[in-house]
């Protein structure tokens, strides 16, 4: 089943943010992951979004992601993003088909 990682980003240090994202791309293009939104002017149309860019990323299943997160090349990078941004992560899992 699909899973798709959704994160909600508030840059804190964006000179260490942009270090991560600089490096990102080459790390994850060698796991199974596909990067489907990196947005960070999203329109909001109810509520109140008090952060600054949204990603979501999907992967065939669970264990794959899980692989990407906990590879020590991504636990390298991800220093950076720590450092440079307060993150909700979200993992969820997709409809095994379409309604």
């Amino acid at each position: 089943m699909t899973v798709y990682l959704i994160a909600q980003l508030k840059f804190t240090r964006r000179e260490l943010y942009d270090r991560y994202q600089a490096r990102f791309a080459d790390v994850f293009r060698k796991f199974r992951g596909k990067l489907l939104v990196a947005d960070e002017r999203p329109d909001v149309l109810e509520g109140e979004w008090a952060r600054d860019k949204v990603v979501i990323m999907s992967f065939p299943d669970a264990e794959a992601a899980r692989e990407f997160q906990e590879s020590p090349e991504y636990r390298e990078i991800s220093i950076d993003r720590k450092a440079g941004a307060d993150a909700v992560v979200l993992s969820v899992k997709g409809f095994p088909g379409s309604i």
